[in-house]
């Protein structure tokens, strides 16, 4: 199949993606939303709305993402299934794509926009349970505002999304058996080497080190105090840069050049 790309086919292909495997595609979204839902009303009613809006968005979206970007190309868990996704009468670009559309889009548009709804019902749950004649009544009334999608904890939420989708779709293609666990592993340990190795190094150069945090920041015991050791502003937008848009990128790309070297 030639590189092309007739929206046709590929708006039957997208179709058939998802309606083929409804169970696992529709089915995963629906748990997801559904653990989203439990883990607000859960968190809200023990620690706040505050803490639940951050505690639903980061499990939910994080979590149910690389479940779906796991599942996308989830075809090769038997040579049967593997085959007859290649066999698709659609270019390799076009597979890639409808992935990329289900992962990155479809599943985004679906999830923001659940997450606000049920955002929207518990925030004016809360205020409309106040008590108006509270001296307090206005201050409490304003301290819990709708969750920000463009704040900076969705900003760090959206880097590891991004990252680790892409990471789950490579896994996808290179891992024919449980893909989501050993991807999981190989992130761990090197999440964990990295860390290690970072601590290393900055204790050949610091004494007193307190925590050391990869790519960010080295807190140092000084005293009773705690000093601080920032990245320079330069280094610090490189690595944002590199973390939030050339990885994912040379993820999302790889999982394009892996699918094409199993049709070959």
């Amino acid at each position: 199949m030639n590189d092309t790309f007739n929206l046709k086919r590929f708006a039957w292909l997208l179709k058939k993606s998802i309606l083929e495997r409804p169970a696992l595609m529709l089915g995963l979204l629906a748990v997801t939303l559904a653990i989203t839902l439990l883990t607000y009303s859960i968190v809200q009613s023990i620690a706040g709305i505050n803490r639940a809006q951050i505690s639903a968005f980061v499990l939910g979206f994080v979590t149910g993402g690389s479940f779906m970007a796991s599942s996308v190309f989830g075809y090769f868990s038997s040579t049967a299934s593997g085959s007859s996704f290649l066999l698709i009468p659609a270019s390799h670009f076009e597979k890639w794509l409808c992935g990329i559309l289900i992962t990155g889009v479809l599943f985004i548009l679906i999830y923001l926009g659940f997450y606000r709804l049920i955002d929207i019902f518990f925030v004016n749950s809360y205020r409309n349970g106040l008590d108006p004649a509270r001296a307090d009544y206005q201050l409490l009334y304003s301290g819990i505002e709708l969750f920000s999608f463009d704040n900076e904890i969705a900003k760090i939420v959206y880097t590891v999304f991004f990252n680790l989708a892409g990471a789950m779709l490579v896994g996808s293609l290179y891992f024919n058996k449980v893909s989501y666990i050993k991807v999981a592993l190989v992130i761990c340990t090197l999440t964990i080497v990295t860390y290690f190795l970072n601590l290393s190094i900055a204790m050949a150069f610091f004494d007193h080190i307190d925590v050391a945090i990869p790519f960010k920041v080295i807190f140092l015991k000084v005293g009773k105090g705690v000093g601080i050791i920032n990245q320079p502003d330069l280094m610090a937008r490189a690595i944002n840069i590199t973390i939030s848009y050339v990885i994912p990128a040379i993820l999302w790309l790889t999982a394009y050049i892996r699918l094409k070297e199993k049709e070959i």
